[in-house]
């Protein structure tokens, strides 16, 4: 499954199918949360948070895909991300696009 940011993809005629995406809800365990929270005091990187959003995209993205492949598509055009903060130390990634067959 070809996924890319663009509206087109060079060479290729596209036939729409639709909208898909796929959204996940993460969060980090209230240990490392309290942790993160002495890290603000002094600065710097909080990589667990990062990891934790890597992961979400990831999933976010796995899940488009599979939306996509179950319409019968060649690929998904103009994607994007966004998240939303839903608790605190809780985060909402989605991922979203138009899923394409190549004609």
């Amino acid at each position: 499954m070809l996924i890319v940011t663009t509206e087109n993809i060079a060479g290729k005629e596209l036939e729409q199918l639709g909208i898909v995406k796929g959204s996940t809800i993460q969060t980090v365990n209230a240990f490392r949360d309290i942790g993160a929270s002495f890290k603000t005091l002094v600065g710097g990187e909080l990589k667990k948070y990062n990891e934790m959003m890597d992961n979400a995209r990831r999933i976010a993205t796995d899940r488009m895909t599979e939306e996509a492949k179950n319409m019968g598509a060649d690929a998904v055009v103009c994607v994007r991300y966004t998240t939303s903060s839903i608790m605190q130390s809780a985060a909402e990634v989605m991922a979203y696009g138009t899923a394409v067959k190549f004609k």
